[in-house]
């Protein structure tokens, strides 16, 4: 158990160009450590991908997903941008991740597990599968990311839409990140020894660039709030934990079908988020809840599939799951205490 005290004091300046600028005795490094390690334990243990009996693998997973939650998150909130900007970059690090570091995307048997992943509405001119890359899509760019970023944020709320770390850490950070890239692309080529070709991967790379200049380059509009009723927090909850199970469970022998019904509810989340967050009563709390709802989706749905690796013996592999599912609910009802309590503290001043 990795124990982290001594808070330090939240005071972060914005600077005249806009965005933030962190002092060294304001640093987040706790909230930093958390979500290196709270992305590949989502991502691959909470989902059911990875047996708990394999737990170790984390400290390999970590540079990839943790570096690429933390990259993400860090790279957004210095700019003083929003959730749009994250799900960008969470697209671009789909990409990243299965476009090149595992090649997925393009490997009609990826590392010989004969899921037949890209079988489904598949198409033939580029070589993927329609249902396997929107699935993608939605497990690293909402789950393994945003979902992530949601949950610890929410334990941090005082620091929510701020960076976490200096310039410094953010390269540290980033060379974590390539680091894991490379590690995951040397296991993948060990386990399999497919290769995309140099038009699927230099297409994936004309997108990834694409992805990162329209997070980041794109002027950030004015906030607007609009009159309008918000559900509960637990009614977003629910909404995206219902969401969320309909992603998983979903056949895909359904193709094209099953690739519109994601579809239909991808933009249909995006929509009503967009919608509903400009509205006055959206408040951190309706975050948290999206990123509770997600995550005890994946919880549910890991004793609804089998594993990928660490599958036996199938009494460790449940065990193993109902561990992650209770910590990814101890999580969201701490992280909803502490955001309740930041907001009760922040409401009369903002009164004034």
């Amino acid at each position: 158990m990795l124990i982290l005290s001594g808070r330090s004091r939240i005071a972060v300046n914005c600077s005249p160009a806009g965005g933030w600028v962190v002092r060294r005795e304001d640093r987040q490094l706790a909230a930093a450590i958390v979500l290196f390690f709270t992305a590949p334990l989502v991502a691959e243990f909470l989902l059911g991908d990875i047996g708990i009996r394999m737990i170790g693998v984390v400290l390999v997973l970590a540079p990839m997903y943790g570096g690429g939650a933390l990259l993400v998150r860090e790279v957004v909130r210095r700019a003083g941008l929003g959730w749009s900007r994250i799900l960008m970059l969470g697209a671009a690090y789909t990409l990243i991740e299965e476009g090149f570091t595992t090649m997925s995307l393009f490997n009609p048997d990826y590392l010989k597990l004969h899921g037949h992943f890209l079988a489904h509405a598949f198409i033939p001119a580029l070589g993927m599968g329609a249902w396997w890359t929107l699935f993608m899509f939605n497990l690293h760019t909402f789950w393994s990311i945003s979902v992530s970023i949601a949950l610890v944020e929410g334990l941090f709320p005082a620091a929510a839409q701020k960076p976490w770390l200096g310039r410094m850490g953010d390269s540290v950070v980033a060379a974590l990140f390539l680091l894991g890239c490379v590690i995951g692309t040397l296991i993948t080529l060990r386990g399999d020894k497919f290769v995309a070709s140099h038009t699927q991967l230099g297409a994936t790379a004309m997108v990834v660039v694409l992805l990162i200049a329209l997070a980041l380059l794109m002027p950030a509009r004015a906030p607007i709030t609009s009159s309008g009723e918000v559900p509960s927090a637990w009614g977003t909850g629910v909404a995206a934990l219902v969401l969320g199970l309909l992603v998983m469970l979903i056949p895909p022998t359904l193709n094209w079908f099953a690739v519109a019904v994601m579809l239909g509810i991808d933009l249909g989340f995006l929509i009503a988020l967009n919608g509903l967050q400009r509205r006055a009563g959206w408040t951190a709390l309706h975050t948290l809840s999206l990123g509770a709802g997600g995550a005890f989706a994946y919880g549910l749905h890991a004793f609804l599939a089998p594993p990928l690796f660490g599958g036996h013996p199938v009494w460790l592999l449940r065990v193993g799951n109902a561990i992650f599912l209770m910590a990814a609910v101890g999580v969201a009802a701490a992280g909803a205490k502490r955001t309740a309590k930041s907001l009760e503290q922040t409401e009369p001043a903002v009164m004034q």
